[in-house]
């Protein structure tokens, strides 16, 4: 997988400008902060919904043979950019903790609601193994 930058430009802040990659092509549907075996919803803030949607994530990926250094994109569709700045630093130790120091590219889109209620934030992307 090539991370790419182009010349002149600066380094991107915890993600890549883009991503090529060949292979057999993996795509994860958008996962919430729901823990699947309990369907539980996870309790407490942005930051702990983010972590259990990448814990699903890391999930599905690897019933696929892959892991998170196949992650080519991710698609963030979140409630609240506030909350969703508010909850940076949890935000980084959940995504260090499942997906590692991998920074494919990526897109954050505020919406006005989620198919949940409760849900803060939906992740999905594609994966290259």
């Amino acid at each position: 997988m090539d991370f790419l930058s182009p010349e002149g430009w600066p380094r991107a802040p915890g993600f890549s400008w883009g991503t090529a990659a060949a292979g057999r092509q993996v795509f994860v549907a958008g996962q919430i902060g729901r823990d699947p075996t309990t369907g539980d919803l996870a309790k407490g803030d942005f930051a702990a919904q983010t972590t259990q949607a990448f814990a699903n994530i890391v999930k599905v990926l690897a019933a696929a043979g892959a892991g998170p250094e196949n992650i080519a994109h991710m698609t963030w569709y979140v409630t609240d950019i506030a909350a969703y700045k508010a909850a940076g630093r949890g935000i980084g130790e959940g995504y260090k903790a499942h997906i590692g120091k991998h920074f494919p590219s990526m897109t954050l889109v505020q919406v006005g609601a989620l198919l949940e209620p409760d849900a803060l934030v939906e992740i999905d992307c594609v994966a290259v193994v």
